[in-house]
């Protein structure tokens, strides 16, 4: 087992550095963070791997509607080269409200679009000539462009061939995806005595045509913790961010 946390969505990004370097100090493993519509996680995460030397970050989540495959696979490999290897592209769908609402992308097909991200990503690091025939038409053909683009591979050699994937989703379709396709999953609202009930099947399923090259299922899976006397206090943390899943990248 290893100790996560997420880093505040809104804070002061200084004063949460500070005690991300002091948790880093205590044994922290990795530290996620987040993008929805703040501040872009890639810039932070740069900052965060140039003043840390053994946490872990991970991108939760980038999301996927935002940047091309390519851009996307680009990315996690800068991170990993300025980092030294420490980090890990977390991905997921978000939803229409973030996608729609602040980056006016039409939201459609994000189970797709996911698999094929993550076979493109995977493409780039390895330094294969990119190519892809789905939503994505890498490299664009003649009757949507002007014909001149040929299959490019990555110019400079990643750190890694293969840096970690995890995905974010609660859907039973896109948790068989995860469990068959990437490293790890990202879920929230985690309860582990429900959690066999609600993801069990789909868990298998996945598991079933997963390939051993990925190794085990990482599952990111916990909850807020705060550790004080004013109860009252303490309870805002969980209402505030109950009520930006609620309301502020709410679905429908």
């Amino acid at each position: 087992m290893r100790i996560s946390m997420q880093l505040n969505y809104a804070g002061d990004f200084h004063s949460s550095l500070s005690q991300i370097l002091e948790y880093e100090r205590e044994g922290l493993d990795i530290l996620w963070v987040a993008e929805a519509y703040g501040l872009d996680s890639p810039t932070l995460m740069g900052y965060l791997a140039a003043k840390t030397t053994s946490l872990q970050i991970g991108s939760a989540i980038l999301p996927i509607f935002t940047r091309t495959p390519a851009l996307i696979a680009q990315t996690a490999a800068g991170l990993d080269e300025v980092s030294q290897g420490r980090a890990l592209l977390g991905l997921g769908a978000s939803g229409p409200q973030v996608i729609e609402g602040w980056h006016g992308v039409r939201y459609d097909k994000p189970l797709q679009r996911t698999r094929e991200i993550v076979e493109v990503c995977r493409k780039v690091w390895s330094r294969e000539y990119l190519q892809n025939d789905g939503i994505y038409q890498i490299p664009l053909p003649l009757n949507l462009g002007t014909g001149l683009g040929k299959p490019l591979k990555l110019i400079t050699h990643p750190i890694r061939s293969r840096i970690p994937i995890y995905i974010a989703s609660l859907g039973p379709k896109n948790v068989e995806m995860i469990a068959e396709i990437a490293e790890g999953w990202l879920p929230i609202f985690f309860i582990p005595e429900r959690a066999r009930e609600v993801w069990g099947a789909a868990i298998a399923a996945g598991l079933n045509k997963r390939s051993n090259e990925l190794g085990k299922l990482d599952i990111v899976a916990g909850g807020m913790l705060a550790i004080g006397e004013n109860l009252d206090h303490l309870l805002e943390l969980a209402r505030s961010t109950t009520a930006l899943y609620i309301g502020g990248l709410r679905n429908s």
